[in-house]
This record gives structure tokens, C-alpha cells and sequence, in this order.
């Protein structure tokens, strides 16, 4: 199956469920925005405080106009709320690698299951729908929610980029990356992920 940028994909389970981002979606997200501006403190371009919330959504919607990215609003079926958001981008369908990042999510959603729920739709439409060989994942090496969310679901770290980009204050920072490959996928972390999310 190939990438269409134009298609509306919806990715679904019990507990949560992905939208693709819409303009619309800005006063759902605002409340995040205004009132919890630490969750983009470890990376530049977040959406803390409205004009840069409706920066980072046109920002993310041109992305995906220009067939570069593919964001989407995280929905808690539990709270019935809209949570928070992640996209698919460095979409390279010739090489069947994609990448999964951008994700943020209310500190009252922080590991409460919500982004194992979501990594997983994720990895299931990479693997299994777009047919990927490799998803790729990215962090401030000082970001170590994000790092040790990233390992809970299976990824190998590959490495760390030095001094390859910056933080919310402009500071320089280190960057890991982690992958998780399609054999490992089918082998193992697909059973282990589920099996997490239904305990």
C-alpha cells in the first residue's frame, strides 16, 4: 500500500484513537498550550502559548500538504478528550523507512498507557499496512521520559547525534536515535507491546 497524503487515515483500538490534525483542532489543543508549557522544553518549534499553537498546527498541516509529514490528534477514548498529538514523517516509501515523532501529550496523559496505545497503531500501519522495513525514532538525549518511553516499547538505540539541534531556549543538544525494524516487529516487540497495553 502506498502513502496517501490525501487519504483521511484513521488509526483505532478500545482505548485510543488518531485523527489526522485539522485546522479545527486548535481550541481542542489549547488548553495544553496555555497551561503546560514545560511539554516542549526539551526541543525548539513547540506550541507553548497560542500564537505559536496556531504556528505549529498551520506548520504541521502545510507538512502534510506538501506530502513531507503526517500529524495526527491523539483522542483518550477513557476521559473522551483530545490529548495530544503525534505524526509520521521522513517518509521514504522507496526505502521503507518512515519515522514516528512530534508526539506530545497532556502531563496528566504522561504514562498512562496513551502513547504505548498509540505507538503501537502506529507501528502496526508502518509495518503491516505502509509495509516498512525500518521506523525510526529521535530525542534530547536529556529528555529521559521520552528516551525510556521509547526503549518500554521495543526500540534499539542506535546512537547519539552530537550538537545536531536545539531545545525550546535555543540551547544545542545532543540527539539519540532508536529504530525498531520490521523482523523485530514480527518477532517480538508487536506480542510484548500488546501484551503491555492489555495488562
Amino acid at each position: 500500500m502506498n502513502f496517501d497524503f490525501n487519504k483521511n487515515y484513521i488509526l483505532e483500538n478500545e482505548w485510543v484513537r488518531l485523527e489526522p490534525l485539522q485546522l479545527s483542532d486548535f481550541d481542542k489543543l489549547l488548553p495544553y498550550s496555555e497551561n503546560e508549557p514545560e511539554i516542549w522544553e526539551f526541543n525548539s518549534g513547540g506550541a507553548d502559548g497560542k500564537e505559536n499553537l496556531e504556528k505549529y498546527i498551520s506548520n504541521a498541516i502545510l507538512q502534510r500538504e506538501t506530502e513531507k509529514e503526517y500529524p495526527f490528534i491523539v483522542f483518550d477514548k477513557t476521559t473522551q478528550m483530545y490529548v495530544g498529538s503525534t505524526r509520521f514523517y521522513a517518509i521514504f516509501i522507496e526505502n521503507k523507512t518512515i519515522e514516528i515523532g512530534y508526539t506530545w501529550y497532556g502531563k496528566k496523559y504522561q504514562g498512562s498507557g496513551i502513547n504505548k496505545n498509540c505507538k503501537y497503531l502506529l507501528l502496526e500501519f508502518a509495518f503491516e499496512k505502509l509495509n516498512m522495513e525500518r521506523v525510526a525514532f529521535a530525542a534530547n538525549t536529556k529528555n529521559n521520559r521520552s528516551l525510556n518511553a521509547m526503549k518500554g516499547i521495543g526500540c534499539f538505540v542506535e546512537g547519539v547525534l552530537r550538537n545536531c539541534s536545539t531545545d525550546a531556549n535555543g540551547n544545542r543538544i545532543d540527539v539519540a536515535r532508536l529504530s525498531i525494524l520490521k523482523n523485530e516487529w514480527n518477532e517480538n516487540v508487536k506480542s510484548k507491546l500488546k501484551n503491555s497495553i492489555e495488562k
